[in-house]
């Protein structure tokens, strides 16, 4: 269906004095009008304001236990804090102008363990900041003497103002969050991911074409597969780029170091990880954030969904694609994994599979190094696989091996220092 335009001015010489006098002065009244509303919405829109608050949590250790174990994993107290935080804020008088926060730091001292938190509200641009801070001290004051979540010490608590730029760049800095929905559909031949939706994923290329995914773990280090470099390992060789595009790139690094895992030896699948160290360091944004590594003693259950992207091919034999791709897959339990219609004995220590025994929802090639994600109950995403292995792509019966990230947790420790 084709739109006509219409010619202003045709039937101007039809039109009486007095209607044009009239259409003017209604011109005017309706720019007077829109001008007005602007004045308006300008002077008292919304403006995002971001404070710190600190607390500290009294005694989170039972001596009871020998070796002093964490009652509370440091993972699950961040949860459990910011899950505090959340209901203080909406179940108070500015429940219309909070919008988030989050635990930026926890840090270990004698007596607990002090708790750093961004706390993000939407206040009229009119309005002193020093009464809203102190009536956001107040209320979190109050709410967390009334508290039985967590054993904090009242007197610990402070809050100040932070400028937009800090508080914004603060709560970019953590790991694992995203801005962008989350729409996931399958890798191969599938939807193409959003803009910012994973803003941990890389591409590692040699002679500016793709060879391998990767995972930012921070702003200089990323995690990826050890079989990528079984041919070349030169780091002057390679580079780095980020965004949902590999061209154009959103930002290129040139790589600094490549480390593989001392043990790997192709063609055995073992001990499939390494980490690439690139320069100049990130600038994270909405768009570049780093993943959040697991503890080593962290789980998922079988069943549980868990999200793969890459820039891979839509099917076996075919080429690495320019946009980034992403699916939504399962955990499949080593036993199943290791019967002899699947893999049996070629699951071995530090793999485990993710897919579905149908097939077709799957990496392939030109994922390999690319990440194997999941989310907590606060939207905050870990790495818990590296794009490993398969038979074919997407197969029924065959589905993706990957490395597991917790098995290797102590061996990133100790060549990255995170």
């Amino acid at each position: 269906m084709m739109y006509r335009a219409t010619a202003f001015g045709t039937q101007n010489r039809d039109l009486k004095p007095w209607m044009m006098a009239f259409l003017m002065v209604l011109s005017l009244t309706v720019v007077a009008a829109t001008v007005s509303l602007l004045v308006y919405f300008l002077v008292s829109g919304q403006k995002m304001e971001y404070y710190h608050g600190t607390f500290k949590i009294s005694h989170p250790l039972d001596n009871n236990n020998s070796g002093q174990k964490n009652t509370y994993q440091f993972k699950e107290l961040q949860e459990i804090s910011e899950i505090l935080v959340d209901e203080i804020f909406i179940n108070s008088a500015l429940s219309k102008y909070y919008i988030k926060n989050q635990i930026v730091r926890l840090t270990p001292e004698e007596d607990g363990v002090k708790a750093d938190i961004v706390m993000v509200f939407q206040f009229p641009s009119t309005g002193q900041r020093t009464v809203r801070e102190k009536k956001i001290h107040s209320i979190l004051n109050q709410k967390i003497r009334k508290t039985r979540a967590l054993p904090i010490n009242v007197s610990s608590v402070q809050v100040s103002a932070m400028s937009s730029s800090t508080g914004k760049l603060t709560v970019q800095a953590c790991c694992g969050k995203r801005v962008a929905p989350l729409v996931v559909n399958r890798i191969m031949s599938g939807e193409l991911a959003v803009k910012g939706a994973w803003p941990w994923q890389a591409s590692l290329q040699r002679s500016n074409i793709h060879q391998c995914g990767a995972t930012l773990i921070s702003n200089v280090w990323l995690v990826t597969a050890a079989h990528c470099f079984k041919n070349n390992a030169n780091p002057r060789q390679w580079t780095v780029s980020f965004g949902t595009t590999i061209n154009p790139p959103l930002m290129k690094r040139d790589v600094k170091r490549i480390i593989v895992h001392e043990r790997y030896r192709s063609p055995a699948r073992e001990y499939d990880i390494a980490v690439v160290q690139f320069s100049p360091a990130v600038t994270f944004s909405d768009d570049i954030r780093r993943i959040c590594l697991p503890e080593a003693s962290a789980s998922v259950q079988p069943n549980s969904t868990v999200y793969i992207t890459g820039f891979g091919a839509l099917y076996y034999g075919g080429e690495s694609q320019n946009n980034l791709r992403e699916a939504s897959v399962k955990i499949i339990s080593n036993d199943v994994c290791k019967q002899p219609h699947v893999y049996g004995n070629d699951i071995k220590f530090g793999m485990f599979c993710a897919g579905y025994l149908e097939g077709i929802y799957d990496a392939c090639r030109g994922d390999s190094g690319g990440p194997l994600v999941v989310k907590d109950l606060k939207d905050t995403w870990y790495l818990i696989g590296i794009v490993s292995w398969g038979d074919n792509c997407g197969q029924r019966n065959k589905p993706g091996v990957y490395t597991q990230v917790t098995y290797y947790r102590h061996w990133i420790a100790t060549k990255t220092g995170l």
